[in-house]
């Protein structure tokens, strides 16, 4: 965990730095900081109408009575792109197009739920679903709440069957133990 987080924040900045520095030398640096300038509102404009449609398709999965399933990964995916698209960079910035546009954030999903199909057959994939009480989340536990874990089968297209028909307001968490 200690070598993902030194990663983030310290080896993916000082690459961003040299990457800029030398598209500074090459296209000059008021060309440099207005591509950054440019990606940044282009960045938060696509982040505002791709959240607003992720908005719109949870609302209508949860006034439908499924869990929003997809919509949570695109809810997260859109997330993540935005703050990478907010943060001055060429790498974070193609990073955050990737997870901010349709057809290449469905690529990162079908890659995420690989993974975690990979877990559950190996058995370090673990569903845990609990009430209004409090949420199991990634190894912590917040509030109280029951923890009723489960194997769980996936269908073709990476959405559970069996969670249909739960009651929305039920919260979901999906971890990985082990390796």
């Amino acid at each position: 965990m200690f070598a993902r987080l030194a990663l983030l924040f310290i080896v993916v900045p000082l690459l961003e730095l040299a990457l800029l520095i030398q598209v500074g030398q090459v296209v000059g640096v008021l060309p440099t900081v207005l591509l950054v300038l440019a990606t940044g509102i282009a960045g938060a404009a696509l982040a505002r109408r791709e959240g607003t449609r992720t908005l719109s398709a949870l609302q209508q999965e949860l006034g439908e009575g499924r869990l929003p399933g997809r919509a949570l990964l695109d809810g997260l995916c859109v997330l993540v792109g935005g703050a990478f698209l907010l943060t001055p960079g060429i790498l974070t910035d193609v990073a955050g197009f990737v997870l901010l546009l349709p057809p290449s954030r469905r690529w990162v999903q079908r890659w995420i739920r690989g993974r975690m199909e990979r877990a559950l057959e190996a058995g370090t994939l673990r569903v845990s679903a609990s009430g209004p009480g409090g949420f199991q989340f990634w190894g912590g536990t917040f509030g109280g709440g029951l923890d009723a874990t489960a194997g769980v089968g996936m269908r073709e297209d990476g959405w559970d069957d069996e969670l249909e028909g739960l009651d929305p307001r039920m919260e979901i968490d999906v971890r990985e133990d082990g390796g």
